[in-house]
């Protein structure tokens, strides 16, 4: 059993930025691929980021891609995603998620269904 708990959300003015923490329970999360997910208000929640349990393969949304970096501290059962030059589309809950299996290509690390366990979100709000 793996615990998700999100932090770091908040307000940000565009351009800024926000570096959001997913710590995990579970003395086996270093096995885990995790991945970051967001939702905004009246859409689908879509994938943002993930990374394999050896950070070997790391997939972005074209969306963030430049922009967000996803990393882990497997000694501190820790992921982060920083976000940098944030635009007000980014305004959405941020959700971490963990994966058994490592993705092996962007198409099913951006499956929300393939994660086992979620966070309960943190909020991010950018204004213009």
């Amino acid at each position: 059993q793996v615990q998700l708990v999100e932090s770091g959300g908040g307000w940000v003015q565009a351009g800024g930025s926000l570096r959001l923490s997913c710590a995990a329970s579970g003395r086996t999360f270093r096995s885990y691929a995790v991945g970051w997910f967001r939702q905004a208000p009246g859409k689908e929640r879509e994938f943002v980021a993930h990374k394999n349990w050896d950070s070997f393969n790391t997939y972005y949304a074209d969306s963030v891609k430049g922009r967000f970096t996803i990393s882990r501290d497997n000694d501190k059962n820790t992921v982060y995603l920083q976000m940098n030059s944030l635009k007000p589309e980014d305004t959405a809950v941020y959700y971490c998620a963990a994966m058994r299996r490592s993705a092996p290509n962007t198409v099913v690390a951006g499956q929300a269904t393939e994660y086992d366990y979620w966070g309960q979100g943190t909020q991010v709000t950018v204004s213009s």
